[in-house]
């Protein structure tokens, strides 16, 4: 059964033409002077900027889905804490994955040298983000669902989990930006009294005071903070934003920011595995590149990230949470049972239950088989997932099944199957740079982010919180989400009883 509601718009739509191209111009001003920006991949510079593409208006989201999120987040960022520290669990989970899969065999590798070689740093500081979709099918207290001809109440549409990311969780800076925008776009309109429904969004501060803390716990008042960083960066407001926040906070810390060439080029370590990058000792290193196989184009950029594993600088993430992070460890958290071993408490492990969406094995057995056989009799109910992250590499619907068709059993087990989310359609303008002008109203579907700051080690969590949101909005009939990729939009929620 799959019913798709509506949710009720923030602003009367449509807006008059007049009004509409004089409020877009503004609003793309007002992004580029406040850095709601990207460098172009089209047309690329260092020396220019794009608006990032966004939402004029916020769009709706229910409030006791959003509390429930924000509420969570923080046992979210123990549960993936606890499974990152899970040698065995890890291993076995991954022990397939890992013969088919190159990439993620090349980060367990690391993983088990580490190991074996010993951590040069027990703690890790996780800035964790869980991403979300609501549900349009979800059930109501009886057990079945809701239907509607025109909307569907808030109260019988909940939120699944879509994904924890546990490397690069970006939108730090451009979340909250977002929020900031359709703010100004709300006065301009002269409904400022509906900002009020727009949560405060507090992301780049508990970000960064996640990286500030960690660097405090190292102790070492000369030490820097490092940032890895892609050989060319198109977000890169969203990654100077936090720099500068850090450095506007604690202009005592400095902030490097290097690909992996350059810390093979120029890091060592010293006689207490301190990393060294030149001269400067590095305290924490916090990863926006190292998630995909394009950022390793050579033995030089792996054998850096090990250099960095084996140091006392303390990760985000280390190896083990880049591991516990991967779709495949996603999908075995969501076998019944899994979650008694990670958390204790029976109404924890009965919350995060209830935000998996169905997620299948897709390896050379009896259960992975008959997750084949599922997909190509179904495939319109499914989506296909490899261990990627950064957008793009997903599989939909009715391409699944020539997708599978072209693996061997055992290329299958790099992938997982999930259950296709039905989000809700909300009605709005996406502004994009060189976009049509008056831009038209069109349906729109929308990713939440939670972002978590969590840093620890295996015997003793330090600290452990929520630390704001952001939301993607993409066209209802795109596949894929991701605003840096080009497929989305900014956008931040407002909150509906």
């Amino acid at each position: 059964m799959s019913t798709v509601g509506t949710l009720k718009e923030c602003v009367q739509l449509p807006i008059k033409d007049n009004e509409l191209v004089d409020i877009v111009q503004k609003a793309k001003d007002w992004a580029i002077m406040h850095g709601a920006a990207m460098r172009s991949k089209s047309n690329f510079s260092p020396d220019t900027l794009n608006f990032a593409p966004f939402v004029l208006v916020p769009s709706s989201f229910p409030r006791k889905e959003f509390e429930r999120a924000i509420h969570l987040q923080p046992t979210i960022n123990r549960l993936m804490h606890n499974v990152a520290h899970d040698e065995e669990f890890l291993t076995t989970t991954l022990a397939d994955t890992i013969k088919v899969d190159e990439f993620t065999g090349n980060l367990f590798n690391v993983y088990k040298k580490v190991l074996a070689n010993g951590f040069g740093q027990r703690i890790s500081l996780g800035l964790l983000r869980s991403d979300l979709m609501l549900d349009s099918n979800c059930r109501n207290l009886n057990g079945e669902y809701e239907e509607s001809e025109t909307e569907t109440p808030s109260a019988y549409c909940c939120w699944k989990q879509v994904e924890v990311n546990t490397i690069a969780s970006g939108f730090g800076h451009l979340g909250p930006v977002s929020r900031a925008i359709q703010s100004y776009v709300l006065r301009e309109l002269n409904q400022a009294e509906k900002i009020a429904r727009m949560p405060k969004n507090d992301a780049l501060a508990g970000l960064c005071d996640g990286m500030i803390k960690a660097w405090e716990i190292y102790a070492n008042p000369k030490a820097v903070i490092m940032f890895i960083i892609e050989d060319v960066s198109y977000n890169i407001c969203d990654q100077r934003f936090h720099e500068f926040y850090i450095r506007e906070k604690c202009p005592h810390i400095k902030v490097l920011r290097k690909t992996l060439t350059q810390v093979h080029d120029e890091g060592k370590l010293g006689l207490n595995k301190e990393l060294l990058i030149g001269k400067e000792e590095v305290a924490v290193i916090y990863f926006r590149a190292g998630y995909e196989p394009g950022h390793y184009p050579s033995h030089n950029e792996w054998d850096a990230r090990y250099l960095m594993e084996c140091s006392r600088a303390i990760k985000c993430p280390s190896i083990h949470y880049h591991l516990a992070g991967t779709k495949k460890v996603q999908q075995a958290l969501a076998v019944p049972g899994v979650l008694d071993r990670f958390l204790n408490d029976p109404e924890e492990i009965k919350a995060v239950t209830k935000i998996f969406t169905g997620l299948y094995s897709l390896e050379d057995n009896e259960t992975g088989n008959a997750t084949y056989e599922m997909a190509l009799k179904s495939p319109e109910k499914f989506v296909l997932k490899p261990q990627r992250e950064g957008g793009g590499n997903n599989i939909y619907g009715i391409d699944i099944p020539s997708a599978l068709k072209k693996m061997s059993r055992f290329e299958r087990s790099a992938w997982i199957l999930m259950d296709l989310i039905h989000p809700p359609i909300s009605r709005g303008y996406m502004i994009r740079p060189s976009g049509p002008v008056p831009p038209p109203v069109v349906d729109m579907v929308s990713e939440l982010g939670i972002f978590g700051v969590i840093i620890g080690d295996v015997d003793n969590i330090i600290c452990n919180y929520e630390a704001g949101h952001m939301l993607r909005t993409k066209l209802s009939t795109a596949n894929e989400g991701g605003v840096a990729a080009g497929l989305g939009a900014l956008d931040s929620p407002y909150l509906i009883d």
